[in-house]
């Protein structure tokens, strides 16, 4: 259920009283739980304590092979665990297996080794959770035995713009229209822990797998992002100009007698064998209802143009000496699409329907995006449009840069992305471009840095506000910008920002769980997620979701009420995280609490990139 504003949370949650918290220990080590690089700056916590308290580092034989004292505290946590102690034992650059040790205390395992040895691993669980999220008849079985599912979707009827109303905006005003067009969207990747499908998110992550992708080449991965790419060939459909936005619809309506996909708790193969007919309440839970972007020969939101055309962009980079043919191909399709982006007044972005959803209002960095690939594409295969498409991009990174857009990198800003590329460019010359080099690259310093200020005022170091929406979402994004920064110019200014904010992603947090499902030592293990909670483990083991990444702690007003368990579901939750929330800050590893626990596909593709350029430089 991806509904991405706290009001309309707070419109769901309300009245249940959260359990009354256990007595506090003492001295809990946070740290990254897969470990560090040889030559990186190493920062563990200790949650509790005091300053100034020795600590051991003692390796797999329990010899020890470091000892420091704890620093002054980093600031206070909650009424329970008043400091946070750092401790830093960067010294630390042999290979091994390890533990820390502060009084009684000791921490997980964790190990320094090669950052590839310790990351690649990491992006290759991301790329599974894709292969888990897989929709159609080419599903993977895998861990949860997945089975193919919604092949009705070869055959979609497309629906005018569903109407909403209310004060959030996601209440449906009017009976569904039927146009009378039927298109085939069979496939795909499912958002998040439901079944809808949304251009959006999945160009964002078809777009983030192909730029890991050809950071280096790796064959899970590629196959995972050519399945995005097949789906979005058809989601952009080039004979008609029309690229279809959404499949399946999450909310319901109790007054025009319909159920949506966030009303039923099921496994997704169970909705090929329902016998419904038009009218019946889960009619569009079977036969799923597709929307357009646009119309037939009308321009297009720019957002998604930008994402999708520069998907198929970078698919022709990397298939300019693979398949020359096919990178042409996907070039001509890019191009195509790109040229009709409604840039002129473009009115309310389509993201999902409901637009609450997804309220992203940025398109010119997915412009830019778009443009950079192209140009990077067209050079590739030696195409005469290069000049054009690159001072195009540089013209939309200029109206970006205009815009004094605060946001960093996530599904809603991909700036970062458009900007790594883009520098490069001009660094060799762009006739007529409308930035520089250092405009370019000082936008991505100032993510970057408004992150570490941010940052600064944290007891672990968090960049992103633990207290707000989309913590997950935004680390990544900062992981990711750290690596393309570091890439980009050659600087290690922000690699110990980075190595930060990947450390609060894998343990060094208040409740010391990583934000993964399958990585670390202790991960979510009720993620909001109806296959993996139907079909998976909820104590462990194999059966789980592996590499999905959760949105993780928030806002403590979201969970004063969690309600009842979904109908259908096998009830999940886990306590131990009661006694580490702030009066601010929430984390529950619980089914019920899909604001923390629920993964989605833009989070994890986040991840994708980071880890890979995290891995292999």
């Amino acid at each position: 259920m991806r509904i991405r504003r706290a009001a309309l949370v707070a419109a769901v949650l309300s009245g249940v009283v959260v359990a009354p918290a256990q007595a506090a220990p003492t001295g809990q080590i946070r740290l990254d739980q897969i470990g560090f690089g040889t030559a990186e700056a190493k920062h563990a916590y200790v949650l509790g304590g005091a300053a100034n308290t020795k600590f051991t580092v003692v390796d797999s034989r329990g010899k020890t092979v470091l000892t420091g004292k704890t620093g002054a505290s980093t600031g206070s946590w909650s009424d329970k665990f008043p400091a946070v102690h750092p401790i830093d034992f960067s010294a630390l650059k042999t290979a091994g297996t390890y533990r820390i040790k502060v009084g009684s205390t000791t921490s997980t395992t964790f190990k320094v080794d090669s950052l590839n040895k310790l990351f690649q691993p990491v992006a290759n669980s991301t790329v599974e959770f894709f292969q888990a999220q897989r929709d159609g008849a080419s599903v993977i079985p895998g861990r949860l035995n997945r089975k193919p599912s919604h092949l009705t979707d070869r055959s979609a009827a497309v629906y005018e713009e569903p109407v909403f109303k209310g004060e959030g905006g996601d209440e449906i005003a009017a009976p569904l229209k039927p146009t009378g067009v039927k298109v085939d969207l069979e496939g795909g990747w499912f958002d998040a822990g439901d079944f809808v499908k949304f251009t959006h998110a999945s160009s964002y992550s078809t777009a983030s797998m192909l730029l890991a992708l050809r950071n280096k080449h790796n064959d899970a991965l590629y196959d995972e992002a050519e399945f995005g790419l097949k789906w979005l060939d058809k989601a952009w459909d080039e004979k008609s100009g029309v690229l279809y936005a959404q499949v399946g619809i999450g909310t319901g309506s109790e007054e025009f007698g319909f159920v949506g996909d966030h009303d039923v708790w099921r496994l997704p193969e169970a909705d090929d064998k329902l016998d419904v007919k038009p009218g019946d309440s889960q009619y569009y839970i079977k036969h799923r209802p597709v929307f357009a972007a646009n119309k037939p020969g009308e321009k297009i939101s720019p957002n998604l143009v930008g994402r999708v055309a520069g998907s198929f962009a970078v698919a022709a980079q990397i298939e300019a000496r693979r398949n020359p043919r096919l990178a042409c191909e996907y070039l001509e399709k890019a191009a195509k699409l790109f040229a009709l982006a409604k840039t002129d007044n473009p009115g309310e972005l389509v993201t999902a329907f409901p637009h609450a959803y997804y309220p992203e209002g940025s398109w010119t960095d997915d412009m830019e995006f778009g443009a950079t690939q192209l140009a990077l594409a067209a050079k590739a295969l030696n195409d005469k449009r290069y000049n054009q498409f690159a001072k195009a991009a540089a013209h939309w990174a200029k109206e970006f840069l205009a815009t004094a857009d605060p946001d960093t990198l996530n599904v809603y800003n991909i700036s970062a992305l458009g900007h790594a590329d883009l520098a490069g460019l001009l660094k060799k010359g762009v006739p007529g471009a409308e930035v520089t080099e250092s405009q370019i690259v000082g936008d991505i310093k100032r993510q970057l840095r408004q992150g570490a200020d941010a940052a600064k005022s944290s007891p672990f170091r968090t960049a992103a506000n633990v207290e707000t929406w989309d913590v997950g979402s935004r680390t990544f994004g900062f992981i990711t910008t750290a690596a393309l920064y570091e890439k980009v110019t050659g600087s290690a200014e922000y690699r110990t920002f980075g190595t930060q904010q990947r450390g609060f992603a894998l343990g060094t947090n208040a409740w010391g769980t990583s934000l993964i499902v399958g990585v670390g030592a202790k991960f979510p293990e009720c993620p909001h997620h109806q296959a993996a909670n139907l079909s998976g483990s909820i104590n462990g083991g194999s059966k789980v979701l592996v590499g999905a990444v959760i949105n993780g702690p928030n806002d403590a007003t979201l969970f004063e009420d969690l309600g009842e368990m979904p109908e259908g579901s096998v009830a999940c939750t886990k306590p131990y995280t009661v006694e580490f929330n702030s009066a601010k800050s929430v984390f529950a590893d619980d089914l019920r609490s899909w604001p923390s626990s629920e993964p989605a596909i833009d989070f994890t593709a986040t991840g994708v990139l980071g880890f890979s350029l995290i891995a292999n430089g």
